[in-house]
């Protein structure tokens, strides 16, 4: 009776060993992912898919928003450090605050990536994956000159700029490509700002938030546009797009004999789809997050299995300490007219979502 207790003990025992090694086979190790706010519903979309790409590969996941407080964010990525992490991935809220950080995920031999923000100042991180914010700029500018029909030397029109939070690069960047193409109107006086406001510091949004580009506009409608009309906006993204157009229908734009002016975005987020759809905002730019998540866990995957890690550009993104590995994705534009197109019949949303 004894031996048949030890023989069972020593079954249990190994069965138990057995499964620890299969389970221990099976995950690939733990990825940080350390993401910016719950409060935009594309940073939610990303962290969801960024969690399913990498689950998918083999790895578990430890997920971390930091509701746009930098200290949480540097706090919440030292934890990931202690539970032992093998990768990062980093959405920086201030992308010139990660140096100390990162330095230290570097002695213990993580690999990070810096997802869709560019992290700054460092060395201490691997590669950059987000989509071409330059040409997702070039997009936003080729929607007004299009709607404007600047082109075909309509005009002048009234026109102000709303931009996103200068602590990320990618409002710098999306900056640049706006101007690439809609400065010569801005010289040649087809498109007016009457607030003066055009330098990135004087249009940015701190945190790309919609509350603040709706006290913003208020401001400027009450002090430029009495009895003139306001034309067009560039707004960076759709967050700040919601808040001009509440704006704008506050003192009786979209009604009567005052049309809403041309008004562009980004992110593709539900709200702005259906201000497109009944003409509130005209367009917006999508950046499919499934496809970036995919690409991003994929290129982590790669650099943990010494595997070549896929980028398609090695010297746009200089982030002040070095040239950056890039992976760019490609932006498309949405109108009206390409809604079901590009976002129902991709699968990105359901059309019921969007009614």
């Amino acid at each position: 009776m004894r031996k048949l207790f030890q023989l069972a003990a020593t079954l249990v025992v190994a069965v138990t060993l057995f499964g620890c090694s299969k389970q221990e086979e099976t995950s690939k190790g733990l990825i940080g992912i350390s993401m910016p706010s719950k409060t935009e519903a594309r940073w939610t979309a990303d962290g969801a898919s960024m969690v399913e790409a990498l689950e998918k590969l083999g790895y578990k996941t430890d997920i971390q928003y930091a509701q746009y407080e930098i200290p949480t964010q540097l706090s919440q990525i030292e934890n990931l450090l202690v539970k032992g992490v093998k990768g990062l991935v980093i959405a920086p809220i201030d992308g010139t605050t990660m140096t100390d950080v990162l330095r230290q995920a570097k002695e213990k031999g993580i690999t990070i990536i810096s997802y869709d923000r560019l992290i700054r100042n460092s060395k201490d991180f691997d590669y950059y994956a987000t989509f071409d914010n330059f040409k997702t700029g070039v997009l936003q500018g080729e929607s007004i000159v299009d709607a404007l029909k600047l082109k075909e030397g309509k005009g002048p029109f009234n026109f102000e700029i709303f931009a996103g939070s200068t602590d990320d690069n990618n409002a710098h960047v999306v900056y640049a490509g706006v101007m690439s193409v809609l400065k010569p109107y801005l010289d040649n006086g087809k498109l007016l700002i009457r607030s003066g406001q055009v330098k990135l510091e004087q249009v940015a949004t701190p945190n790309w938030d919609g509350a603040q580009a709706q006290s913003r506009m208020d401001n400027i409608l009450s002090a430029f546009y009495g009895k003139n009309h306001l034309d067009a906006v560039l707004a960076m993204n759709d967050q700040i797009a919601v808040g001009v157009v509440s704006s704008l229908r506050g003192v009786g734009y979209g009604r009567g004999d005052a049309p809403m002016p041309v008004i562009t975005g980004q992110d593709a987020e539900v709200p702005s789809v259906k201000a497109i759809m009944r003409g509130d905002q005209f367009s917006t730019v999508f950046k499919d997050t499934r496809a970036l998540a995919q690409s991003c866990a994929v290129m982590m995957d790669n650099a943990l299995q010494g595997k070549p890690v896929q980028v398609n550009d090695t010297t746009s993104y200089d982030n002040g300490a070095m040239v950056v590995p890039t992976l760019l994705l490609a932006p498309v534009s949405v109108e009206a007219g390409n809604v079901k197109q590009v976002l129902v019949d991709s699968g990105y949303y359901s059309a019921d979502r969007l009614q």
